[in-house]
């Protein structure tokens, strides 16, 4: 018997080799092996006779070898073994390719189980390579079995030995980290059940059951922790600023806020007079005015004497916000001032000085704000433009600057509601639902390649115009297993062949930051006619006469980044478009939602439910445990019933001290690397 975080080279039938193969799975250790859970299941828990066999389908049959194997070399590299077996209803034939040792492995008149996709002809039916077994031993056959995600080197028979071992070694020992009370309420199965059915189920009834169980369990746990660090901050003391007349903010802007920056700014406001640090995220769309409250917030605090510190994710972004936050918060007599990588020593040593000295009250940079001797002298206000770049530690260092400073994190990355409870757990949620007046839509077309000349032309006629255009390709670099548009090579074309006589540029993700910062200033400064690019400009800057989009193989895109593709273009006076490119044009299922629809919170419930939650996760270093088996586009009523228990625990027993929840606060310390006895 193994501990969980035995090495699974230890493991009995494992050792080395197939370690370095685990190891490319994200398998290290024994918990991470059960954990590995599957990704299908084939059902070969049912026997069919031979004469009800149906072509094109996959089969379990029972029946005795009736002929010899015989063993044939075709030619150099390629074997055959042939034989036929039968039972009381008729015959078949066998054969395997490459698979020598099967002559010797059948014996004839005993009975094996074999399972493979039936070929040939109802009145003649074979088989190619079948799983088999002796009849009865039901480790391959004749039950229900896993189908996991595996790399080349490691099949799926293989795997199945190798879990099996590792079920077998934790025989005893897996903790169970759901009090009794709960798992009573909630009806969930112990956890030895649970590990052992996720891999091979008795029946589907143990599956269901199995499954229930473990997604719950992780639902449950990471709702406790969450609560548990929103909790823990609610007990600090928050700096609480004088009430301030938010009137005047309001009455200094040229232009009317709309409602749902109002309701977003007094949200903000009531949690900085509550007397607990604010934790807060805005989310919305882009250009729906997110800066604008995190400007009214900084006004709010400097009306005190406070200070704030507003990071962004790149230079240009803020360079942009510096500017934007410059024109709205100097005519009050607020001190803006930037912070980069790319100042010179001097300017950063200055820019240091006044800060530590009061002369600053909000710093606008990079990540820069966090390297040593950048010191507030009395930080209130953390504000982070997220865009899927900071992460929970970022954030935590740079409210260190202060003593509990309120804190605002911007999204505009339409996240469902339920998913932005997980990844932003430790937040609370302000959404503007609403975008400013005057705002246009963006025309939205799917096409193929018929379309192709129509858009060239379309695109001459807007830059003779005195617009400009991106085009996005899904690659840098020419592949030659994938039939794709390659940033490097398009811009060659579109630069000699196709707009010779324009001003066409390149960027993408392998250039030099400088080099990509002049490309997109220059793009700025409307320099450049023509921008080809690659997603590196998702999170992007405005350039309000950049008025045309186009995304050469749509199909390769996830809706929420065709969304934020979208999102760079229509930010100016002027009318705009997106164009996307796909094989089977608006057909395309991603393609017809985004010309039904601008909204990006619409958007992203789709995007959910077509590819689950992994593209929300898998695009950020959210701090948070990776989901194993949740599915939260399919286990919404189960993460529901998992928050409402977390919460009914947590109300009755807050720092999981109770001799029930021990386990289970041990396990949240664990994931959340939290100091052991964070709870006390």
């Amino acid at each position: 018997m193994a501990a969980l975080e035995t090495e699974v080279r230890y493991i009995k039938g494992i050792g080395e080799q197939r370690a370095k193969l685990l190891k490319k799975l994200g398998i290290s250790s024994l918990r991470d092996l059960i954990c590995y859970f599957p990704r299908a299941y084939d059902d070969r828990s049912v026997f069919r006779s031979i004469e009800s066999l149906v072509p094109d389908e996959s089969a379990c049959v029972r029946a005795m070898v009736v002929s010899q194997p015989r063993l044939s070399h075709i030619r150099k590299g390629l074997d055959l073994v042939k034989l036929r077996v039968s039972d009381d209803s008729g015959a078949m034939e066998i054969t395997f390719f490459n698979q020598p040792y099967v002559r010797d492995s059948l014996k004839p008149g005993r009975y094996y189980d074999f399972y493979g996709k039936i070929g040939g002809s109802p009145r003649r039916p074979e088989m190619t390579n079948p799983v088999f077994e002796p009849e009865g031993k039901n480790e391959l056959t004749g039950r229900i079995m896993p189908v996991y995600r595996l790399t080349a080197s490691l099949g799926q028979n293989l795997f199945a030995k190798i879990m099996r071992q590792g079920l077998e070694e934790i025989e005893g020992i897996i903790p169970e980290f759901l009090p009794a009370s709960v798992r009573s309420v909630h009806r969930l199965a112990h956890a030895d059940f649970a590990y052992h059915n996720i891999h091979f189920p008795a029946d589907p009834e143990s599956l269901g059951l199995a499954r229930r169980r473990l997604v719950f369990e992780e639902l449950f746990v990471l709702a406790c922790a969450l609560r548990f660090l929103k909790s823990r901050r609610v007990e600090r003391n928050g700096l609480v600023p004088k009430k301030a007349d938010i009137s005047e903010f309001y009455s200094s802007l040229p232009f009317a806020p709309t409602g749902a920056q109002r309701r977003v700014i007094g949200e903000i406001i009531s949690d900085m007079l509550s007397g607990k640090p604010m934790r807060r995220l805005i989310q919305g769309d882009v250009g729906s005015g997110k800066t604008l409250c995190a400007a009214a917030a900084a006004y709010y605090v400097y009306c005190s004497g406070f200070q704030t510190a507003f990071m962004a994710p790149t230079e240009l972004l803020a360079q942009q916000h510096f500017g934007t936050l410059e024109k709205i918060l100097s005519p009050l007599g607020m001190k803006v001032s930037l912070l980069t990588g790319g100042m010179s020593a001097k300017q950063k040593r200055e820019v240091k000085k006044s800060l530590s000295e009061g002369g600053i009250d909000i710093l606008i940079g990079t990540h820069a704000l966090l390297s040593a001797g950048v010191d507030f002298k009395n930080l209130a206000l953390v504000i982070t433009d997220e865009q899927h770049r900071f992460g929970v530690n970022q954030r935590s260092l740079l409210t260190e600057k202060g003593e509990n400073p309120h804190m605002i994190v911007m999204s505009a990355t339409p996240i469902p509601r339920t998913l932005a409870l997980i990844i932003y757990g430790e937040l609370d949620i302000s959404v503007i639902d609403e975008l400013p007046p005057g705002r246009q839509p963006v025309e939205t077309f799917g096409v193929d390649e018929k379309f192709r000349t129509r858009i060239i032309n379309f695109t001459r006629r807007l830059v003779s115009e005195g617009r400009q255009a991106y085009f996005v390709c899904p690659m840098i670099e020419e592949s030659e297993t994938l039939n794709l548009k390659a940033a490097e090579k398009y811009y060659e074309q579109m630069k000699t062949r196709i707009f010779p006589d324009l001003r066409v540029a390149l960027l993408h993700g392998k250039m030099k930051p400088s080099e990509k910062d002049e490309v997109m200033a220059s793009f700025m400064r409307g320099e450049t006619d023509i921008l080809i690019t690659t997603t590196v400009i998702e999170v992007g800057v405005d350039v309000p006469n950049a008025t045309l989009m186009v995304v050469e193989n749509a199909e390769r895109f996830g809706l929420s980044q065709l969304h934020q593709l979208r999102g760079r273009v229509g930010r100016g006076a002027h009318k705009s478009y997106c164009i996307l490119f796909c094989e089977d044009g608006p057909a395309n299922p991603r393609v017809g939602i985004m010309c039904k629809t601008g909204d990006g919170f619409r958007i992203s419930e789709e995007d959910l439910k077509i590819r689950g939650p992994g593209d929300f996760f898998g695009s950020r270093q959210h701090g948070l445990p990776e989901m194993k088996i949740a599915d939260l586009s399919a286990d919404m009523s189960v993460l529901t019933e998992a928050q409402n228990a977390a919460l009914e625990l947590l109300e009755r027993d807050p720092g999981l001290s109770s001799p029930e929840n021990q386990a289970l606060r041990k396990r949240i310390e664990e994931l959340f690397e939290l100091n052991q006895g964070a709870f006390s």
